[in-house]
């Protein structure tokens, strides 16, 4: 059974790695969405990489939303929330699981 303490508003495993459920994820990420268009921009992106604690928040806001903007309209909306999971997985270490 894996520890867990609350970080910042995040899970963090005994591993030192931050893990959250598919539904936390979601509702953390719409903290950032200041418009509260429910869609995630390369701006609100920007701060989620900042408050991760991670570097380049510009590029890797732009990538995010680049990667994850299967439509290419510029933002990250419901559809297309798996794909911002697979980077935040990647670029940012924060760990998603299903339940």
């Amino acid at each position: 059974m894996a520890f867990k303490t609350t970080y910042l508003n995040q899970n963090i495993s005994d591993d030192g790695r931050r893990e959250l459920t598919i539904k936390e994820f979601k509702r953390w990420l719409m903290r950032f969405d200041t418009d509260k268009d429910g869609r995630i921009s390369k701006s609100e992106l920007r701060q989620i990489v900042r408050a991760t604690g991670g570097w380049f928040s510009g590029w890797k806001g732009k990538a995010g939303v680049k990667s994850a903007d299967k439509n290419g309209n510029g933002f990250v909306d419901e559809s297309e929330i798996e794909n911002l999971i697979q980077f935040a997985q990647k670029e940012l270490g924060v760990r998603i699981v299903p339940y």
